[in-house]
């Protein structure tokens, strides 16, 4: 299977894609492409390093959204990925592109959705509004992207505790280290084994074993 990783920043998540194939956590799976919208990302400097083709393309360099979105489609129809994978991607995917890759197309979010997620919460954020509501367990979800904003089918999710001492910086690692480097490699060694269906928007998974994630 050939995957697209999508990327804004330090790419924490790629690296843990990158390594999990390189340790077979993750079977049967190539990245054929790491796309940013930021030259400055630090994903980057991991895809040159792990010798992966990328491409980056900023918004900022159109004219308007919409030749944005077109050439944002072209880019990943030219990669022909299987499987495209958002790993901290702070662009909005446009519907033409969910639209192009039905089922096609993860995110990790790092919160227990339907908790803290929509519009608006992204990066230190969710952790933010989850330690100002009070919470006692967030965590992260792997789904599938539809037109929606994290509203697509839930594939795996992971709690994490929280702890009294918790700031946002110190919560959000614990939950990448715990949840997000985990769950997300998984998700993805699932679909390239051919073991996830989409069904009435329920996501089944052939042979799961929760207790595999504890």
């Amino acid at each position: 299977m050939k995957i697209a990783v999508m990327v804004s920043g330090g790419g924490t998540n790629l690296q843990a894609i990158i390594d999990s194939i390189a340790d077979g956590r993750i079977t049967n799976t190539e990245i054929c492409l790491v796309y940013s919208n930021n030259p400055n990302a630090y994903a980057i400097e991991r895809a040159r390093k792990a010798g992966v083709p990328y491409v980056v393309k900023s918004p900022k360099e159109f004219e308007n959204r919409s030749d944005f979105n077109d050439a944002l489609l072209q880019i990943l129809q030219d990669a022909a990925p299987d499987l495209i994978v958002l790993a901290g991607c702070l662009v909005v995917i446009p519907e033409q592109v969910v639209k192009a890759f039905p089922n096609r197309i993860i995110n990790i979010h790092p919160s227990l959705i339907p908790s803290f997620c929509g519009t608006g919460y992204y990066g230190l954020k969710v952790h933010e509004k989850a330690l100002e509501r009070g919470v006692r367990v967030s965590g992260a979800t792997v789904h599938f992207v539809d037109e929606g904003t994290d509203t697509g089918p839930i594939i795996l999710q992971k709690p994490v505790m929280i702890r009294q001492d918790d700031t946002p910086e110190v919560l959000q690692k614990r939950i990448m280290e715990q949840a997000e480097w985990k769950i997300l490699p998984m998700a993805i060694d699932f679909i390239a084994n051919n073991r996830v269906t989409v069904k009435d928007h329920r996501v089944i998974i052939e042979g799961y074993d929760p207790d595999a994630l504890f």
